[in-house]
């Protein structure tokens, strides 16, 4: 009895989704959680360096319309994340097989 048609192409099929999108994802998932675990301790290292104080003198000089500019453009939310993506495009590029 012969095969039919389709198991040629499903076996290829099955043999190409595991060697492309499997080991990917595996690698993917793995640089992920590096990056996810290295970023917040560097962050972590670079937030030692500068004094609370130093930081509240510096903001208490700053008139109330900067202040409002700088509220309406959340830079509350948009410094971190900045710094983090900075942090983290730093740890991609030193990866010797992605860099």
């Amino acid at each position: 009895m012969a095969l039919p048609v389709f198991v040629p192409f499903m076996a290829s099929a099955l043999s190409w989704l595991l060697r492309e999108v499997v080991v990917k994802f595996i690698v993917f998932s793995a640089i992920f959680a590096l990056v996810a675990f290295l970023v917040p301790r560097a962050v972590s290292y670079l937030g030692d360096f500068v004094s609370p104080g130093a930081l509240s003198g510096a903001f208490s000089g700053i008139d109330s319309g900067v202040w409002f500019f700088l509220r309406f453009f959340r830079l509350d939310y948009g410094v971190p994340l900045l710094v983090s993506a900075y942090v983290s495009r730093f740890l991609i590029r030193r990866l010797p097989f992605i860099g």
